[in-house]
């Protein structure tokens, strides 16, 4: 726990439900204690009216991969990429981040052990408990069902690390997000070496591997979740099938449904709606699924990932009220604090209010959101 007391004052605050023009803000220990308007009772640090909000909380993010692994065939220092990693989620304005780490190949990879992903698991660890880490984090457990190894693997990683996410991934060609199989053969064929001969053999193992494992890996996947307590997130859901399965299975997440109807239905069965905020930054999905903003503005859109790009997370939710009739700051801000933190069972942070954990951003408005300080749990970590 933090034993600072400060206050921060000339800043305009990001409240749940309303924005404090001209505010302060006073932190004891690592706690929200007061918040006001006009000058603060005592000395603080002005912040020249910059915008404060509260930590994002990043519950998919795939960026720790390209730390650890920045081109093919390049293995960096396993520590000193968790810390370039940690330093940019940091830099970010995330405070609390699940990091994604997967279980079972999306592609014809050779079976392991998934050692390396516990070696990793482990090492973050460690760099929590050395206090080397700016930003909170946890394990967000990416399961490919169709895997031969998933569960195996899967089981393996919990009895030695805790997780706090499980996602249910199914890359089938023909499925999901690539339902199209033209589109992603023109993928396969531009990014890999494969010829048309090889990719049909590719797909055909792939189609395979489906018939025998995705129906059982699932349930038991589910099982395993269920009896530690972890929560859940479905991935690209595409039909109302697919949702009433994630409904049944007790799914928390609907991550990046490729559908208007998947999302409606999901958000309409209390499963949090997550889009990429790449996507909306972009204007589009890159791979041609629904836009962000087009469910934003269906007010069916929850909460938002940076997926890839961490900087997005911020750059997003300040660019959503331009893209919906009528989203307040406050909501488009939830997006990425309030609401993620509630879709994973947090309720300690995600909102500025007396009483919570005094994780912040402060946030000076250019061409783009720009972050000028961060605190977790009242301690400066940017």
């Amino acid at each position: 726990m933090s034993d600072n007391s400060f206050v921060l004052k000339d800043a305009r605050i990001v409240l749940a439900d309303r924005v404090i023009e001209s505010g302060w803000l006073a932190v004891a220990g690592d706690t929200i204690a007061e918040i006001g308007e006009g000058a603060p009772p005592e000395q603080g640090l002005s912040l020249e009216g910059d915008t404060l909000i509260p930590g994002l909380i990043e519950l998919h993010t795939d960026h720790l991969e390209s730390h650890i692994q920045p081109r093919p065939k390049v293995h960096w220092n396993r520590l000193a990429a968790v810390l370039s990693y940690d330093a940019q989620i940091a830099a970010s304005g995330i405070t609390t981040v699940y990091d994604c780490l997967r279980i079972g190949g999306e592609r014809d990879q050779p079976t392991s052990d998934g050692a390396p992903v516990r070696e990793i698991a482990g090492l973050m660890r460690a760099a929590a408990e050395r206090n080397y880490l700016k930003s909170e984090h946890h394990t967000h457990l990416r399961c490919e069902i169709c895997s031969p190894e998933v569960i195996t693997q899967t089981e393996r990683f919990l009895d030695e690390h805790p997780a706090s996410l499980i996602s249910l991934m199914d890359h089938t060609p023909g499925q999901r997000q690539f339902r199209d199989e033209d589109k992603l053969r023109t993928y396969y064929l531009g990014k890999t070496s494969m010829n048309e001969t090889e990719l049909d053999a590719f797909f055909a193992e792939r189609h395979r591997l489906h018939a025998e494992f995705a129906v059982p890996h699932r349930r038991k996947l589910v099982a395993i979740a269920r009896s530690r307590g972890i929560r859940m997130a479905s991935h690209d859901d595409a039909t109302l099938d697919h949702v009433a399965e994630s409904a049944t299975d007790g799914v928390a997440i609907a991550e990046f449904p490729t559908t208007f109807e998947a999302a409606e239905a999901s958000h309409a069965a209390g499963i949090a709606v997550m889009m990429g905020a790449p996507n909306l930054v972009r204007g589009g999905s890159h791979s041609g699924n629904i836009a962000a903003a087009d469910l934003a503005e269906r007010g069916i859109l929850d909460l938002f990932s940076s997926d890839y790009v961490p900087s997005s997370l911020l750059i997003a939710a300040f660019q959503l009220p331009e893209h919906t009739s009528d989203t307040t700051l406050p909501e488009a801000i939830a997006t990425v604090t309030r609401n993620p933190a509630a879709a994973a069972g947090i309720t300690d942070r995600g909102t500025i209010a007396t009483g919570l954990r005094a994780d912040l951003v402060r946030v000076h408005i250019d061409e783009i959101p720009v972050v000028r300080a961060v605190w977790r749990g009242g301690d400066r970590v940017v």
